[in-house]
């Protein structure tokens, strides 16, 4: 569980570079960026426009009649996720640490003020604000920022300072806490996608953060009998627990709680090796999958651009994926390796979630594509990711 930070801690220790190579680095900041993560990223925000394009622009009840409502929605969303990629990069994730308690509290607040009756309910879920002119946020999506910056807090502050080789467990308890808040907020909307990610996203940092080995066996057990009394004592609403009973046995309800996942599949199956072409998708035409700018734009990319376009987005995803695990080795401190891993676990498994719901290998938990889903708190949340990834990168250069 240390090997995690031996590798950041001899990048720590190594010969310091000289004034000049130091003026160099701050000079060119541009250089710095991992362009490879930033151009898969763009690609997927950028492409993803057409699928929801194509999703939507037959469904006046939902466009108002503009068909290009949606289109220019998610491009003004990229617009301002990028934006704020380039503010977290500016400013930096260890000027970002000093803030983080702030930051904590306004997510915090913003997940109470969902229970509230500021929040609203959609398609089940109780976990949305909504403003005028059709603007809404969905806290939970900067929830799982909070979590990756408080954690990564928590768990390096007596390591980066020399006092401790790992976390202590006091340091455990402390990150394990303020993940924990957040969690059982949304847990009473309840939102369980969001859950699921949050408790992956726990797991995948204290891995990361050479926690001993057992506190992550103990949340692992923790985590099962948690899932287990959230059964029993009734947490969930009646439709997510029909999505899993729908999960278990396909063939339920058909024409019910398991329609969205049926006809999913019927539309990634019909478009074979290369797809229908765009827009050109009788499934998406016909409409006949929900909610497929945002849950289930995976299955557009099946039926329009078959098995290559929907292997792209794989492959886009991976890509990510493996320059962020470069990022997160050669960070130059336990914070740095461990926001970078909270970022890698959160994609991965909100990916593979969302995809594999898409498939019928996963249950439907109702979470984005990240960069590829309609909704502007995702792509937001995701840009500011991506930001923090490229802090952690750029300013190892700084501090060597």
């Amino acid at each position: 569980m240390t090997s995690s930070y031996g590798s950041y801690r001899q990048l720590r220790f190594s010969p310091q570079r000289g004034p000049v190579a130091r003026a160099l680095a701050r000079d060119a900041p541009l250089r710095r960026l991992d362009w490879v993560i930033v151009l898969a990223a763009l690609a997927l925000s950028l492409g993803s426009s057409m699928l929801v394009w194509s999703a939507t622009r037959g469904r006046d009840s939902l466009t108002h009649g503009d068909p290009q409502y949606f289109l220019y929605r998610h491009l003004t969303n990229l617009v301002i996720g990028l934006v704020l990629f380039g503010a977290v990069v500016a400013i930096g994730h260890h000027r970002i640490r000093a803030a983080v308690p702030v930051l904590y509290a306004l997510a915090i607040l913003m997940l109470i003020a969902v229970l509230s009756p500021l929040g609203s309910t959609i398609n089940g879920a109780h976990s949305w604000i909504q403003f005028g002119g059709g603007f809404s946020v969905q806290p939970a999506e900067f929830a799982k920022l909070a979590i990756v910056l408080g954690m990564a807090m928590a768990l390096s502050s007596r390591v980066d300072t020399g006092e401790r080789a790992i976390p202590t467990d006091r340091s455990v308890v402390h990150a394990l806490v303020l993940a924990g808040m957040p969690i059982c907020i949304v847990l009473l909307m309840p939102d369980l996608g969001s859950v699921m990610v949050m408790a992956v996203t726990i797991l995948g940092i204290l891995l990361a953060s050479g926690a001993p080995n057992r506190w992550v066996f103990g949340l692992m057990v923790a985590g099962g009998a948690g899932a287990a009394a959230i059964w029993k004592l009734g947490v969930l609403s009646k439709y997510q627990i029909d999505r899993f009973a729908a999960f278990a046995d396909p063939a339920l309800d058909p024409a019910g709680v398991g329609y969205n996942t049926a006809q999913a599949r019927i539309a990634i199956g019909s478009g074979g090796l290369t797809g229908k072409g765009l827009f050109h998708g009788t499934q998406t035409i016909g409409q006949f999958v929900p909610e497929q700018q945002t849950d289930f734009v995976f299955s557009v990319a099946g039926e329009e651009l078959g098995f290559v376009g929907g292997l792209a987005i794989i492959v886009l995803v991976g890509v990510i994926l493996w320059r962020a695990c470069r990022i997160a080795r050669q960070a130059g401190d336990l914070y740095g390796t461990v926001v970078a891993a909270g970022v890698i676990t959160w994609f991965a498994f909100q990916s593979f979630e969302n995809i594999g719901m898409t498939l019928g290998i996963m249950p439907v938990a109702g979470i984005p594509l990240p960069f590829v889903s309609y909704g502007g708190s995702s792509m937001f949340a995701g840009w500011i990711a991506i930001g923090l990834l490229q802090s952690v990168r750029t300013q190892r250069h700084l501090k060597a």
